[in-house]
């Protein structure tokens, strides 16, 4: 499998496109910075989802087992997922019950990272997307590039390729509102036909035994009130304790996800209407392991909004798809090796430790610093290359003594001066993509002595 820098550079190919996916993205960032400045109680807000998920976190089996005693009491069949294996059996029985082959899903993170749609179709099972972006990767043989905008890596040019080969549009249409009607009248046919409809989970509150599926497009909502059987995946941290916290998350949840005050349709879902069944699957496919390691269990407070990603200057010019997991970007890549350490062990390598993640991050997670500690875990634990192994060793050692250290720079900076073809050469892979800085005069202790010992 290629890793991170091998689809970086395939990315990077298509320089243009490079520079509008950057472009764009800083775009949303930069109406997530308005509309954050536009609520004088932002970081009292962060504080708080903060300090509710830390509270999460330290009792949720007490809240699990809280909201499965009240949905239960609504009327809800409640199923319980150890792994996506498990997850993915667990849709199957419900649809065969039903003796259904068709089935109707919006939006859901979960389902990608259980490879729902894949497991489903080996089954003889027809799934459709609903919701726009999804439903263009699905048409396209892809998986999402990020997890609010699924198909930010596509032109309009090319979904009107698509739409043209698949739903029958003009040859050359490319007008967003005349492709966008062409998917609504394909997907009408679509809600009006399936017998269940799958949703994904944004909160799930404890105190009622209710979740809440946060959408623009209405998809989930026509989706589950037409369908005999409505099904929805839940990781287990999207708990929150009382329907009260939804104030604080909903309001922090859109804004930083595309800078709108709040989603289009935040819909809550109690107990299912008479002649309807509803089902929740709780699923942990490694949060409890996650849950287990101190320095990255907040994590799991990730309330999928997307702002690192849109920020992140790594992602931004590589592409979600070059994180090779199904959650891309800065948060993707420290859930990710929790999975798999040795299949995702050079993600949290794919990043800069600018820290704008973190300063972005509506419940205060500590990305970066999680990116530098799996970084030394993967290390210690041999999930890297030889080459970088043996580069980290000689930099620790290097490193533990000032006077090698010294050297090596003043080494460093005499070779960049004198012999700078040594250092700018395709064989180094950082100049492959950047220019190579001035080599400084001095470094910056032997700046402070001199200017500390003049005062």
């Amino acid at each position: 499998m290629k890793d991170h820098v091998a689809l970086s550079e395939e990315f990077n190919i298509d320089e243009p496109r490079v520079n509008w996916h950057d472009e764009t993205l800083w775009f949303i960032r930069q109406k997530r910075d308005k509309a954050v400045h536009g609520v004088p109680e932002w970081e009292w807000l962060r504080e708080t989802a903060s300090q509710v998920k830390n509270n999460v976190l330290s009792n949720l089996s007490a809240y699990l087992e809280q909201f499965e005693a009240n949905a239960l009491a609504n009327g809800i069949f409640v199923h319980w997922a150890a792994d996506a294996k498990e997850h993915n059996e667990i849709i199957h029985s419900i649809l065969r019950k039903h003796y259904v082959e068709r089935m109707v899903k919006s939006k859901s993170m979960l389902t990608e990272e259980c490879h729902l749609n894949d497991y489903l179709t080996e089954n003889g099972i027809e799934v459709i997307d609903s919701d726009l972006g999804e439903r263009i990767v699905q048409l396209g043989k892809e998986r999402p590039s990020h997890i609010v905008l699924p198909c930010i890596h596509k032109k309009k040019e090319e979904i009107g390729d698509l739409f043209h080969k698949y739903l029958g549009t003009a040859e050359g249409e490319s007008d967003p509102q005349i492709l966008t009607e062409a998917a609504r009248q394909h997907l009408r046919e679509t809600f009006l036909t399936r017998k269940v409809a799958l949703t994904g989970v944004n909160f799930a509150v404890a105190e009622t035994g209710e979740f809440v599926v946060c959408t623009n497009e209405g998809n989930a909502d026509m989706g589950a009130h037409l369908a005999d059987v409505h099904i929805a995946s839940m990781g287990i941290e999207k708990i929150i304790p009382e329907r009260k916290h939804l104030g604080v998350f909903l309001r922090l949840l859109t804004r930083s996800a595309t800078g709108q005050p709040i989603t289009t349709y935040s819909s809550h879902f109690k107990s299912p209407r008479a002649g309807q069944e509803m089902h929740i699957v709780l699923v942990d496919n490694g949060r409890s392991r996650q849950l287990g390691r101190e320095d990255f269990r907040n994590s799991l407070k990730c309330i999928r909004c997307g702002s690192c990603m849109n920020t992140c200057p790594v992602y931004r010019r590589s592409g979600g798809h070059s994180y090779h997991s199904v959650i891309s970007g800065p948060i993707g890549s420290i859930l990710a090796p929790n999975l798999d350490m040795k299949e995702f062990a050079d993600l949290p390598f794919a990043s800069t430790l600018c820290g704008s993640c973190s300063n972005v991050c509506p419940v205060k997670i500590d990305i970066h610093d999680q990116l530098y500690k799996w970084r030394q875990v993967l290390v210690k634990e041999g999930y890297v290359s030889n080459t970088k192994a043996v580069s980290m060793k000689t930099m620790t050692w290097v490193l533990s003594f000032p006077a090698l250290f010294a050297f090596a720079g003043r080494t460093g900076r005499w070779t960049m001066k004198n012999l700078p073809f040594l250092v700018n050469n395709k064989l180094n892979p950082w100049y492959k993509a950047r220019e190579m800085p001035v080599p400084p005069k001095e470094s910056f202790r032997e700046w402070y002595t001199k200017n500390r010992a003049q005062k």
